[in-house]
């Protein structure tokens, strides 16, 4: 696990270059992750949300992640709904005994959103992703995740949430392993 330290600091030393705009940090219970979310202004009106992510399991298995997600309100300006389009570049090393292997796999994904507004927005969350055998690669054949979540906007700059996460690698030789499928809590932080 030492050895894969250094690809860590690299990955947050890249993510410190991009304007910082928050913190996603996510527990389960046999599963931890955390997320620095940035922005972009360089995609169409509203920019772009990008997220660099390090998740790490019980069975010692890092998940590098970067993502780039696109979201805005659909025609119609109808604005408790929210769409989103984007993509997610994943590299996960597995540390499972007889089995070790590094995969990676680059997902299209999409994300919808839905907030009650009143005094406490909550807001309901759901998205996915998928990587087909042409998109994944060093011997995985398919990756696909899928979120959903329910948020409470605790302060205009946190916001606490209660999810359910499949995350999960196909493999060549017919295998298969799921990094995440549990219930979760995150908080996350606006800067």
């Amino acid at each position: 696990m030492l050895n894969k330290l250094p690809i860590a600091v690299a990955l947050f030393s890249v993510a410190t270059f991009a304007d910082a705009r928050g913190l996603d940090i996510k527990l389960a219970d046999e599963m931890a992750e955390l997320t620095y979310l940035t922005e972009s202004s360089t995609f169409g009106y509203g920019g772009a949300d990008v997220g660099f992510g390090l998740l790490f399991t019980e069975a010692d298995d890092l998940h590098f992640s970067g993502k780039l997600m696109i979201t805005g309100n659909p025609a119609g300006n109808n604005r408790p709904f929210q769409f989103g389009v984007g993509g997610k570049l994943m590299l996960t090393s597995f540390d499972r005994g007889n089995f070790n292997e590094d995969v990676g796999a680059l997902a299209i994904g999409a994300q919808a959103r839905y907030v009650i507004p009143s005094a406490t927005p909550i807001a309901f969350v759901a998205s996915g992703y998928f990587a087909p055998g042409i998109t994944s690669f060093s011997g995985a054949d398919q990756y696909t995740e899928f979120n959903f979540a329910v948020e409470l906007e605790v302060t205009p700059s946190a916001r606490a949430y209660v999810g359910f996460r499949n995350m999960e690698y196909e493999f060549e030789n017919g295998g298969q392993i799921e990094l995440d499928d549990d219930l979760h809590l995150g908080i996350k932080f606006d800067f």
